[in-house]
């Protein structure tokens, strides 16, 4: 699974960012940067595209479907599995028309040793940002009022990650990353086949402080190495 991670750049880098590689240049100023520890439950910066452009905005982690009873349902759906998300008919139909990239530079997972959990942070090895595949939802409160949510696509985890754990988010390539964010596909084969663990040979990972295991620490020496 993945449950907390890390956007530590600054605002000039997010913009140049997202300037480069999705042709936005209209970057809203609402964004909190850097982020050490993103928890569920907070604000992410997320990507979709509306049919001609792509748009930038913040998504709630925890995903809550369209038809949910109630939204703290989202905190039990913050990860969605890539092989089963067209068998779930609560994500199904975001597969097919609503589907986002989630921005991050590194994540977070926790290695078994004996009978202690160790956090492990796991990154690019130039630190770049990089997009995760997501989904999102819009759910519509009693008083009217709309909730956008999303959750992280995870796949198996590629051979850096397994050492620590046997899942990982879907880190898309320059190549999948397009293809995802098109809403013209919505074919289910092609779209599931974009769900791959990321190269390993691009990755590395490094053991980081407890402080990471509360979300209420967002702290640079959440980052530092151990």
């Amino acid at each position: 699974m993945c449950g907390r991670f890390t956007i530590t750049v600054t605002m000039d880098e997010l913009k140049d960012y997202l300037s480069e590689y999705y042709d936005i240049d209209d970057m809203k100023s609402d964004f909190v940067l850097p982020r050490y520890n993103v928890a569920p439950g907070q604000d992410v910066i997320s990507i979709i595209n509306d049919g001609s452009k792509n748009r930038v905005g913040l998504f709630k982690w925890g995903f809550v479907p369209s038809f949910a009873k109630d939204e703290k349902i989202g905190y039990s759906m913050i990860n969605a599995k890539s092989e089963t998300l067209q068998e779930k008919p609560s994500y199904r139909p975001s597969l097919e028309h609503k589907r986002c990239v989630i921005l991050a530079n590194g994540f977070y997972e926790w290695k078994k040793e004996e009978k202690r959990k160790t956090p492990m942070r796991i990154l690019m090895k130039d630190k770049s940002i990089f997009p995760i595949a997501g989904l999102w939802s819009t759910f519509v409160r009693p008083d009217g009022s709309k909730l956008h949510t999303c959750t992280i696509v995870t796949t198996q985890a590629n051979d850096i990650v397994s050492d620590i754990h046997d899942r990982m988010p879907v880190i898309l390539t320059d190549e999948t990353r397009a293809s995802w964010l098109n809403p013209r596909i919505t074919d289910y084969k092609i779209l599931t086949n974009l769900l791959k663990p990321f190269d390993s040979k691009k990755m590395y990972s490094y053991q980081v402080s407890s402080l990471v295991n509360s979300a209420t620490n967002d702290l640079k020496e959440c980052v530092e190495p151990i």
